[in-house]
């Protein structure tokens, strides 16, 4: 719902592309996927910068693309940042990531999908050779929570290869603060009422009618670990990294996730490189987040302190839901880094 009628309206481009690399894969999701691309009002996209938006768990790119009630829409957004000066012209791209376990932390995985390759080496040129946008040293990747976790590992990866720019906005961060101390926890006691069956809670979680809060975080934690520590033998690839009785860590399989916390991967002199190469580097976080982000992104902020790696890094007041217009700030320094 479009706020400020004055400026003008860029156009969203609705595409689709067959991956390749995403074809039978573990889940049986589609390999054709739809990405959304924003172009600015009075330009093709041409010679312009490209930012790339990774939605956070339950969404695909295309919903930040939908019609919103009582806000903006991410390309609503980008007309009013763009047409009031407040940040230069860019192509945005929206990338239909979503699978069957209700989301994506865009990482290649035994058991969700080979993401990061499906981003990097096909979505990537399919844009950029449509468009003419983006290219070395113009492109950038933000996001929320799982999506913001995703532009943070993807600076870690390729902060200067691929993308020359990143925002986390409440990525996961401090794998101990937001599973450990709680989460793995809570969904084991909502496995026992599906008779401690993975297979048993997700088919009956597909059959519908009707999901609950308790079922959706819990099939996060089942996304979570099909992601960090797959087992391609386990129905969907799942295995929790906890013991399903006593809820005690599983010390071989907690390390597969811990080697992908953004916290561990900081310590890393490559990753660490990698970030020094990024244009802009924006983290923030709000200091009430009910998922404990905070924690960790205060101990990232130390450590890119103490590494001498340019980065901002910001808290606000508020929790982890409806902080898109954190955008407003971030979008500005990642299009004028680019630009």
């Amino acid at each position: 719902m479009r706020k400020d009628h004055s400026q003008p309206e860029g156009t969203v481009h609705s595409l689709w592309i067959e991956s390749p690399s995403l074809k039978g894969n573990l889940l049986g999701d589609p390999a054709r996927r739809r990405v959304d691309v924003y172009v600015p009002a009075g330009q093709d996209g041409r010679g312009l910068p490209l930012l790339v938006d990774l939605v956070g768990y339950t969404a695909g790119g295309p919903a930040h693309t939908n019609w919103k009630n009582y806000g903006e829409n991410v390309p609503e957004r980008l007309d009013w940042l763009i047409g009031t000066g407040a940040m230069p012209p860019v192509v945005v791209a929206f990338p239909d990531c979503f699978t069957r376990l209700g989301g994506n932390q865009y990482i290649d995985s035994a058991a969700t999908g080979p993401w990061e390759t499906f981003l990097i080496r096909e979505m990537l040129p399919f844009v950029e050779g449509r468009f003419g946008c983006g290219g070395d040293g113009r492109r950038g990747v933000f996001g929320k929570s799982s999506g913001g976790y995703g532009a943070l590992v993807h600076a870690l990866r390729h902060g200067g290869s691929v993308w020359s720019a990143a925002a986390s906005h409440s990525g996961d961060v401090g794998f101990e603060y937001l599973y450990h101390l709680g989460e793995f926890a809570n969904a084991l006691r909502h496995l026992a009422e599906h008779d401690m069956s993975i297979e048993t809670f997700i088919r009956k979680f597909e059959a519908g009618p009707k999901a609950k809060d308790a079922d959706w975080h819990t099939m996060m934690i089942l996304a979570q670990a099909a992601t960090f520590d797959p087992d391609p033998a386990a129905f969907y690839g799942v295995r929790l990294p906890v013991d399903l009785e006593t809820c005690q860590i599983i010390e071989t399989r907690w390390a597969n996730w811990l080697r992908w916390d953004p916290l561990r991967m900081a310590d890393q002199e490559p990753c660490r490189e990698a970030l020094r190469k990024l244009k802009c580097l924006y983290v923030d976080c709000g200091d009430i987040d009910q998922y404990n982000m905070v924690y960790g992104s205060r101990l990232l902020h130390r450590k890119l302190e103490a590494a001498g790696i340019p980065h901002v890094y910001e808290e606000f007041h508020d929790n982890h839901s409806s902080v898109d217009y954190r955008m407003d700030t971030s979008l500005p320094l990642l299009a004028k880094a680019l630009t």
